[in-house]
């Protein structure tokens, strides 16, 4: 599972990487949103791909016949990359790794919580402190929740930044509990 998630995180960032500066962002999440559904919608066509007993150059040469007019060239060429690699099982969460990274199109959501509500140059500070952090544009979210006690939590991606004092007192709580008493 994780080995799997390494995976779809290598090969979005690669292409992504690789084709922004001929598509742009946008134009690459739209494609390979694009390139999903037509799989999703066509099951043969994506049987047809991971098929093992069809050759590359046949499965190369269907790519370009059915989506020349639809896709841009950079994402018809990932796609044989990623057939060719035999890791076309993990297309679609390619597909939604790099939607869910790049659909703000350059921009990180990220989520602040906090115990009570923050003024708003406070929250500037931090948007930009944040923003600065993370060399990144960010749509910020913020949510109150009692459960931390105090100070703030933010949650960009899969990352947890914990500045509460809920976080605090766990980690002292794992601290003392990790200490030795003879």
């Amino acid at each position: 599972m994780i080995k799997d998630r390494a995976i779809v995180a290598r090969y979005g960032e690669a292409f992504v990487k690789y084709a922004r500066s001929a598509l742009g962002t946008e134009q690459i999440v739209e494609d390979l949103k694009k390139l999903r559904k037509i799989l999703r919608d066509h099951q043969d066509l994506k049987l047809f791909f991971e098929n093992p007993g069809i050759s590359l150059v046949d499965k190369g040469r269907v790519a370009d016949a059915v989506f020349k007019e639809d896709l841009a060239v950079e994402v018809v060429q990932f796609l044989k990359l990623v057939i060719s690699h035999k890791r076309i099982t993990h297309l679609e969460d390619i597909v939604e790794y790099v939607r869910l990274k790049y659909s703000h199109f350059g921009e990180q959501e990220v989520l602040i919580k906090t115990s009570y509500l923050l003024d708003l140059d406070l929250i500037r500070k931090i948007e930009q402190a944040l923003e600065k952090k993370l060399n990144q544009k960010c749509k910020f979210y913020i949510e109150l929740d009692s459960r931390i006690l105090g100070g703030i939590q933010v949650v960009v991606g899969n990352r947890v930044l914990d500045g509460s004092v809920r976080g605090r007192l766990n980690d002292l709580k794992k601290k003392l509990q990790a200490i030795r008493v003879n």
